[in-house]
């Protein structure tokens, strides 16, 4: 199999595809607008944590960021952003630009790949005609199109890219078969064929809106269980002893996709004259942790007699899941957004995040954690290995010599019951 691959976007997605590809196709192109990131990856730096030096300087992988070099490349694989916008509607616009710098590269012959998540459609209607223009060629004549939707999981090192089944389809057989082969060099999980791009699209749009979904109903079973007294996670373990319960769990739905993807689904549908109520409904539910659980922190340190406004409120974890450093669409900004309506301006503290990402993106400046002291309130945000190694004592330490304050366990990976007298706990 003779393929000169190139690979557009090297986030969290595309570098572990193109180190894979890089493997079993040397002189894989890598390709990023982002120069710093080239630059950093050049040697051998993955500021998303997800690959260790050796694989990157080992690699026979070439990263650049000009378009030039593009040209040549046979099979291209494009795995770029697909956020939403502030009326959280789809914005494909990193698509688009991905297209057009591929388009302006296509030559006859060559397949295009997209791993970017959309909604069915994207792929052939907007992507495919983008394509066209640019390259002054004819889809599924000079050149193919298909799609094969990423399942990487930041921070994840059990199901890696190599271990994940994965989802192949292509708009004719002849690209299918070709999509197949390429991908299939490089995972041994297996292939699986979808009949169609549309199907393919929808499949990934549906695996993040079937968790997304999941983890509303656990969120709107914690605020019922709260207002009866009843702690949820005592409720999870005792229903988790019937073999056919799904341990889906509360908590704050950010990143990528789960936060993200239901909204292209539901997008498409708005569309088609059909609205979405038990989507939307579960997006609303997730979408509003943030501020419920800033709300009950507040009503709990007037339970605990400590101030409100003015009050030192530490935050542990601002990424938007535990051991990562991405920043996307995380909520825990939502807890900070809400306490500074109620005159506290939080401490912020984490481990894993780039403080000058979190001011541009938040304008939340970092805290130290020897910051987070004598503390009215504490909100372990992120189960990051560095707090749920911290014992009770030492959390209960940041309280200071009074020995009395809130703890909002909000992921509760912490054990109730030995919880200092005058600390008020509760947890999602």
């Amino acid at each position: 199999m003779d393929e000169k691959i190139a690979v557009i976007g090297l986030g969290y997605v595309g570098l572990p595809v193109a180190l894979a590809l890089a493997r079993r196709f040397p002189g894989t192109i890598g390709f990023d607008i982002n120069e710093r990131r080239i630059e950093a990856l050049g040697k051998g730096i993955d500021t998303t944590g997800e690959i260790e030096a050796g694989p990157l300087i080992g690699s026979t992988i070439r990263f650049t960021s000009a378009g030039k070099d593009l040209e040549g490349a046979t099979f291209f694989v494009i795995a770029v952003p697909t956020p939403v916008d502030a009326s959280r509607q789809p914005d494909l616009t990193a698509l688009v630009k991905a297209s057009e710098t591929v388009g302006r590269a296509l030559r006859p012959g060559a397949v295009v790949v997209y791993e970017s998540t959309v909604y069915p459609g994207v792929t052939e209607d907007v992507c495919g005609d983008v394509l066209e223009r640019m390259s002054g060629l004819r889809r599924g004549v000079d050149f193919k199109l298909g799609y094969s939707p990423e399942r990487i999981n930041p921070g994840d090192k059990e199901h890696t890219l190599e271990r994940i089944v994965k989802v192949v389809s292509g708009e004719d057989g002849e690209a299918l078969d070709r999509i197949a082969a390429v991908y299939g060099a490089i995972i041994p999980a297996g292939i699986h064929r979808a009949p169609s791009i549309r199907v393919a699209e929808a499949a990934k749009v549906i695996e993040n809106t079937q968790r997304d979904l999941n983890i509303a109903l656990m969120n709107e079973l914690a605020i019922i269980f709260d207002k009866m007294g009843i702690r949820t996670q005592d409720v999870l373990d005792a229903s988790a002893t019937k073999w056919n319960f799904l341990r889906f769990t509360p908590g704050l739905v950010g990143g990528h996709c789960i936060g993200v993807d239901p909204y292209y689904l539901t997008a498409k549908a708005e569309q088609l004259g059909h609205h979405p109520e038990v989507i939307l409904a579960g997006r609303r539910i997730n979408d509003g942790m943030g501020a419920f659980i800033a709300r009950k922190l507040v009503k709990l340190l007037i339970e605990a007699d400590r101030p409100v406004r003015g009050a030192r409120v530490g935050i542990l974890g601002l990424t938007f899941k535990e051991n990562v450093p991405d920043l996307r669409n995380s909520k825990v900004i939502d807890i900070v957004r809400e306490l500074r309506e109620f005159g506290v301006e939080p401490m912020v503290h984490d481990p894993f995040a780039d403080a000058q990402e979190a001011r541009e993106e938040f304008g939340v400046e970092l805290s130290s954690l020897d910051n987070l002291r004598r503390l009215d309130g504490l909100v372990l945000a992120v189960a990051h290995r560095d707090y749920v190694t911290m014992t009770i004592p030492e959390l209960a330490d940041r309280f200071g010599s009074s020995g009395r304050g809130v703890i909002v366990d909000v992921k509760s990976v912490l054990e109730a019951t030995t919880m200092p007298p005058g600390i008020l706990y509760w947890s999602l």
